[in-house]
């Protein structure tokens, strides 16, 4: 279906906007984020809200007028004083009164003629800015606007004020706003009439006008009602996209696969301890979906170290009992290998036949695996994103297992669960996700959450010091050596940089090896793929007692032995981050130590995160203190990935509306499947206002 026609003028380029030359176009484009080579359309600058007002209503009279105010007196205009003619510093000085007292209106480099004319002496002109005062003289500076006095309609008396961009003139942005709102079309309703009048929302169109053109302060307010509606219609159209996605996903009828439990009952015998409540919940969840004749598709979040694999390689051996193949595909290299380790030795033991693919093998060992994917002698197969090359053919690929997945969009999804047409997706990360956030990127997942830590992980006591204590770091650092301990060292670069007074992982790891000579290893992101193998596997195996990193070992990277997490300038990583490092021990019997190592000067947010990092280990409760420090945009590397950020919608103050928009998607499409009708117009409108149209080609039809 093409876009509805009563839409084409709001997907006209800023261009056709009288005064928008090709160099403010092209400044727009990028601004407002326009696809490569296109024009922002008037509909960007609509989604484009203000970040606040400014009230011009106060008309105080010129001796009541305060310091620092915005203020709009009407001025009778006494006489002009131009500067001596080569002076530029004295400005071009206005004398004018009102009924209670006399101001200066005053311009740096005033252009005496375009001054006469706007303010001819004689007459009256409304004149509103910031006062300022001045020998005790009250002044007005390059005012902001000079209205004649029959023109009083033209002043705007509660002014939106935009973020901008360099080149971008707050006059300008405006005048291309109020030309997009002229063309704004009257759409049909998307909201159920029961909805509106709870909240008590304007129309669509009626919220554009309050927002950009407000008549009060009340009417901008972003917890206002006309920007609750916009708020809420963002999200509508984002999880009606995600909920179209899912439908997808689910439609093409799953299997109800057959489970009779022998060999899940083998790998629960075969592995060396009980599984946790959440662990237990998550197989079971697991099942049901199986069972079902719908496709699954399901985000277990867990947090670091919650046995999220186990739950995978439970899936997988339910999977096998169906007589199908299972697919685990992790982000890296050295991630898969360790999957591998830890899946086949139990998977063995329950007479499941497992095989590790990555695109390093050489090609003879990776043909032949292949061939066996292919005859079906593997039931599991372990790798990175080489599994889904179009080369790698299974038998019958029955579960695709992506691991960490906010490296993987909605498309991708979809592109997974193409390679067996009838596949099911399951999903693990462990990044805790706060709802809010899990709604608005896997609103099409169902999610299982595995709370509990498995038994035997140890507590981590955390401890917060000032660099200055280095020396005494390295006193406790040796006697622990000593006693046999491994230790991770953390920096948050690779090499020195001019600009930062930040000590780099280089520098760090040849200090650390003039006291420990050849016990410490140094791996970081600049590293070959194999060169960084090599070193993890000598630090695994203990031949390194230090291991000195950049962020590289954040996922996944498992060495019981290792009990102390060092981190150094903690105060320049992110909360979620400093809680994955701090993850990386307390996986064995000991009892682990993470101390944090701080600048001397720390930001207010800085002191936040750490003293949030030291009171707590809940990953889940990390990650909402995360989100109100940070911002959704950043808690997911959004900006960069693509992912849905928010134009309209501030999770803040809107997240309530989110879990209302997500019950109301879901309600319309199981009324309305096919989006059929007055209603289902409507709809489709929103979603190509939204820009979310890329989901209308998968409504159903009929």
């Amino acid at each position: 279906m093409a876009r509805p026609d009563i839409l084409n003028p709001l997907f006209a380029s800023v261009s056709t906007v009288k005064g928008v030359g090709p160099q403010l176009s092209k400044l727009m484009a990028s601004f407002f984020g326009a696809p490569e080579n296109q024009d922002a359309v008037l509909l960007d600058v609509l989604m484009h809200m203000p970040s606040g007002i400014i009230d011009r209503r106060q008309q105080p009279g010129v001796q009541f007028a305060q310091p620092g105010a915005i203020s709009t007196f009407l001025l009778h205009i006494d006489r002009h004083l131009p500067p001596p003619r080569n002076n530029k510093r004295v400005p071009y000085r206005i004398e004018a009164h009102d009924e209670s007292g006399e101001i200066t209106i005053s311009y740096f480099a005033g252009r005496a003629s375009w001054l006469e004319k706007t303010l001819p002496v004689g007459e009256k002109r409304y004149v509103s800015g910031p006062v300022t005062f001045y020998h005790g003289m009250a002044q007005l500076n390059h005012p902001d606007y000079i209205v004649a006095e029959d023109k009083f309609d033209e002043l705007p008396l509660v002014e939106p004020v935009y973020p901008l961009t360099h080149g971008l003139t707050s006059k300008k942005l405006q005048l291309v706003t109020q030309f997009a709102l002229s063309k704004l079309p009257s759409v049909p309703e998307w909201i159920s009439p029961a909805r509106i009048q709870m909240n008590g929302w304007p129309s669509f169109g009626e919220a554009m006008h309050q927002t950009h053109n407000p008549k009060t302060p009340a009417d901008a307010k972003i917890e206002g009602a006309a920007r609750a509606r916009l708020a809420y219609d963002e999200y509508f159209a984002g999880q009606l996209a995600l909920q179209l996605v899912r439908a997808t996903m689910t439609r093409e009828s799953g299997v109800q696969r057959q489970l009779d439990g022998t060999i899940t009952a083998k790998v629960r015998s075969a592995l060396p301890f009980a599984l946790t409540e959440g662990q237990d919940q998550a197989v079971l969840d697991i099942e049901k979906d199986l069972e079902s004749n719908r496709k699954m598709a399901r985000l277990v979040q867990g947090d670091v170290g919650s046995g999220k694999t186990v739950v995978a390689l439970m899936a997988m051996a339910a999977m096998a009992e169906a007589g199908h193949q299972s697919a685990l595909m992790a982000p890296t290299e050295i991630l898969a290998t360790q999957h591998y380790a830890t899946i086949s030795a139990i998977a063995e033991q329950a007479g499941l036949r497992a095989a590790l693919l990555t695109g390093k093998m050489p090609v003879g060992e990776r043909r032949a695996i292949q061939a066996r994917i292919e005859s079906g002698e593997i039931d599991i197969v372990v790798g990175t994103h080489a599994l889904f090359q179009s080369s790698v053919l299974f038998k019958s690929l029955g579960l695709t297992v992506v691991d960490e997945q906010h490296r993987f969009g909605v498309h991708q999804r979809l592109a997974l669960s193409e390679k067996g047409r009838k596949t099911e997706l399951l999903v693990m990360t462990a990044t805790p996700i706060p709802r809010t956030l899990v709604l608005t990127h896997f609103g099409d997942m169902d999610v299982s959450l595995l709370k509990e830590k498995p038994a035997g992980r140890q507590p981590i006591d955390t401890a917060v010091l000032a660099a200055s204590e280095y020396d005494r770091v390295i006193s406790r650092l040796k006697a622990k050596v000593a006693e046999g301990a491994q230790a991770f060292w953390v920096c948050p670069l690779v090499e020195e940089s001019e600009n930062l007074d930040v000590i780099s992982a280089e520098d760090r790891h040849k200090s650390l090896a003039n006291v420990f000579g050849n016990r410490v290893g140094l791996v970081h992101g600049r590293m070959k793929a194999d060169e960084k193998q090599a070193v993890m596997e000598r630090f695994q195996n203990n031949e390194l007692s230090i291991l000195v990193a950049t962020t590289v070992i954040e996922v996944g990277v498992d060495v019981p032995n290792a009990t102390i997490m060092i981190i150094e300038h903690a105060e320049r990583f992110g909360l979620s981050q400093l809680h994955q490092l701090r993850g990386r021990v307390g996986r064995g019997s000991q009892r682990s130590a993470c101390l944090l190592l701080h600048g001397e000067k720390l930001t207010e947010m800085a002191e936040a995160r750490l003293i949030t990092i030291r009171a707590t280990e809940d990953g889940f409760e990390i990650a909402e203190k995360d989100l109100e420090l940070r911002g959704q945009g950043d808690l997911l590397g959004t900006r960069q990935s693509g992912m849905p950020g928010f134009r309209i919608a501030i999770p803040d103050f809107h997240k309530d509306l989110l879990e209302v928009a997500h019950e109301d998607a879901i309600d319309v499409l199981e009324r309305n499947p096919g989006l059929q009708g007055e209603e289902g117009q409507a709809i489709r409108t929103l979603l190509y206002l939204f820009r979310k149209d890329l989901a209308i080609p998968l409504i159903r039809a009929g």
